[in-house]
Formats: C-alpha cells, structure tokens, sequence
C-alpha cells in the first residue's frame, strides 16, 4: 500500500493546464516545439520550469545557466512559497490581463511575469545574507527585462505588472496581495535618507501607467492611483487619486479595482 502511494502522482490543475496549453502551441505551430519543450515539457513541475526559465533569461558570460540554475533550484526547493506565490501571480495574470489567453504565455512570453519571479528567487537570496548574488540577479533581471526590482523590497503574491517596462521598486517598499501596474510605474525615495523610504502598497491597489509613488508612505487597500500621477502623501482606503501632486478624486470604483482593472474616472470623480 506505501509503494502505491508514492507512485500516485499529485494533482496540479494549474500545472496541467500549462502542458496541456504547450501540447496545443507544438501541433499548431511546431517550430515552436524546441522553445516549448525546453521550457515547459521537458519538466515535471512548475517550480522545475520556473527554475530552467529564469536561469535561461539571466544567464550571461559571468554566470552561467547551470549555475544559476543551481541556484533557483536550491530557492524553489527551500521556499514552497516561491512556487505558491508564482501559481497565484500566473493566474492573476490569466484573470486580468486580455492579452493573456493561456496559462502559457507569461512563462514563455510575459517579462512582467517572469521578472516577478526572478526576483522572488533574489528576494530569498537577500533574506538569507547573500547579497552579492542578490544583487546579481537584481542587475540582470534590469538588463534583461527593463524592470529594477531591489531585492529587498517585499512583494506579496498576486501580482500582475502588465508591459512591465520600466518598472522601479525600491529597496524598502512594499507592495501587498493582488497588486496591478501597469509600465511605467516608480515606488521610489524622495532624497539620500538611507532608512525606510520608499512606500507601502497595501492589498488591492491599481496602479495606472507611468504613476510615481515617492516616500515612505502608505497606500491603502483597494484604492487606485490614475495614469501619471505623482503620490506624494498617503492614500486613504478605496480612494481614487489623479494629478500632480495627486489628490483624492472619487472613490476607487469599485470593490477590487487591481482585479476590474478599469483606470477610467467615473461619475463620482471631481475634476475641479
């Protein structure tokens, strides 16, 4: 009985779906059929697939892919939450995105995604000392992505970064669960202060296009900060905020506008 326990394979709809998705990109277009397969049917996990996919995007000449992959393999494997938190912001991205028609496309297409997860992996170097290494993969994801992450800045799950480029976060920010951006978007310093300086995204904020949320400030939860907005004090819960400086304009709009994504100002937003 012990023996037939250990060969039953555990569920992974999430997972499934993926390779199910990966079977289907192969027979309609097989040229893509050496990419998909190294990145997704050659691997019996997600985190396994993860893992080969940002050791891939961030080698170079002074790191090598196998050393990399070493690396997030050892992450992965030490952390569960790695791989919680990338199954969550991948259907977060599924679920809010329109460009998003397959589970897929963020492990083989979407740098937002995979920027995410790559920093995830040098978030847990950061936590555990390694800093040197942690800065590593903090300079190649912005090389390679276009998207500057300091690996100490926690991030929750549920993140969905749409075009993601151009993307700062800074190293004392943080960002909670069910978290939209768009490109653009800076969570940064307002000077030299070297303590906590940089802002507190709680759950449930949309963040529009080229937004720029500066200091140690707070964001409340499921509130929503308009496209090109300078946020320079703190925000009160389910608020809409436009302008610079950005003010209160209405309310958020709805009750999860990081989910709805709608950045339109509605009827009860002042424009005076």
């Amino acid at each position: 009985m012990a023996q037939t326990r250990r060969n039953i394979a555990p569920v992974d709809p999430v997972w499934d779906r993926i390779r199910h998705d990966a079977q289907e990109a192969v027979r309609h277009e097989p040229l893509m059929g050496g990419l998909v397969h190294a990145c997704v049917l050659h691997h019996r996990s997600l985190d396994k697939a993860l893992s080969y996919r940002i050791s891939a995007k961030l080698a170079s000449n002074e790191m090598s892919m196998a050393i990399l992959r070493e690396v997030a393999d050892e992450a992965f494997a030490e952390a569960p939450e790695l791989t919680e938190a990338a199954r969550t912001d991948l259907v977060a991205v599924y679920e809010r995105d329109p460009a998003c028609h397959r589970l897929l496309q963020p492990i083989l297409y979407f740098k937002g995604y995979q920027a995410i997860q790559a920093y995830r992996v040098g978030h847990w170097l950061w936590t555990r000392g390694q800093h040197d290494l942690a800065y590593f993969f903090q300079m190649r994801i912005s090389e390679i992505f276009g998207i500057d992450i300091h690996p100490a800045a926690r991030i929750g799950k549920g993140i969905m970064i749409d075009h993601a480029h151009s993307i700062v976060i800074g190293e004392t920010a943080v960002v909670g669960d069910n978290v939209s951006m768009l490109h653009s978007v800076t969570l940064g310093g307002t000077g030299k202060e070297e303590e906590d300086r940089h802002p507190k995204i709680e759950d449930g904020v949309l963040i529009g296009a080229g937004a720029k949320v500066l200091g140690n400030i707070r964001v409340g939860h499921c509130s929503r900060i308009a496209a090109g907005s300078v946020v320079l004090s703190d925000v009160p819960a389910c608020k809409t905020v436009a302008g610079i400086p950005a003010r209160i304009v209405g309310e958020a709009g709805c009750d999860q506008p990081s989910i709805s994504m709608d950045h339109m100002l509605g009827k009860d937003v002042t424009t005076d």
